[in-house]
């Protein structure tokens, strides 16, 4: 029987584009990650986890220099002291792989696990990558509630679950039933949106919220 991989292999080459934009970046940057990023997991293991948050892809400077999902730029800044606040992760943030942090009942995956240039993946490679997301969806046994970082990372994991994209909308805070998961859809927790007014730390707290309850 033949394993499924849950993460692509250090030197993926499914989509050309990535790969060749990573060759770049450890040329520029050899002491970077520079890899596809792999889905960090609760200190407990697989079976503690009960709520899988799912971004879009790793930064350039956070989670691609780093190797652990948002860590390192202002994304996971919010991301993680969101976490800490409804008790899904424990220690402190800060910023790099040896700090404290831990996660508590939860894993963070990407629905691209590869930096793309200017942070937008094409949907060749949103396409390319679902296998994965769909191996990691099916990892947990105990897996009940998924939060989706954007519409992009909301209409692949639907996709990944068999559903419909028009039968399962993208809205903030909106929680949705999908196969045998809660799926709560969030608006990205990235410097943009939040320098723009688009998401505020409340609204965004109010999505954890939400989980916290559910479960």
């Amino acid at each position: 029987m033949k394993t499924q991989l849950l993460d692509p292999k250090r030197d993926c080459k499914i989509c050309p584009r990535l790969k060749g934009f990573i060759n770049e970046q450890r040329k520029k940057y050899p002491e970077w990650h520079n890899a596809p990023v792999d889905t960090w997991v609760s200190a407990k293991g697989d079976e503690d986890v009960k709520l899988l948050i799912i971004g879009l892809a790793p930064g350039l400077r956070g989670a691609n220099r780093t190797g652990r999902p948002f860590t390192g730029d202002w994304a996971g800044d919010l991301l993680y002291a969101t976490l800490l606040k409804f008790d899904f992760a424990t220690g402190i943030y800060g910023g790099d792989t040896d700090d404290s942090l831990e996660l508590n009942q939860s894993a963070i995956t990407n629905a691209v696990r590869c930096v793309p240039p200017e942070n937008k993946p094409v949907g060749v490679e949103i396409n390319n990558c679902r296998p994965f997301l769909l191996n990691t969806l099916n990892r947990f046994p105990n897996l009940k509630a998924l939060v989706t970082l954007g519409k992009i990372s909301h209409d692949s994991t639907v996709r990944a679950l068999g559903g419909k994209v028009s039968a399962t909308p993208f809205g903030h805070n909106l929680a949705q039933e999908v196969n045998k998961f809660t799926l709560f859809s969030s608006y990205h927790c990235s410097r943009y949106n939040t320098n723009t007014g688009r998401l505020t730390e409340k609204m965004f707290e109010d999505v954890f919220e939400s989980v916290r309850d559910a479960l």
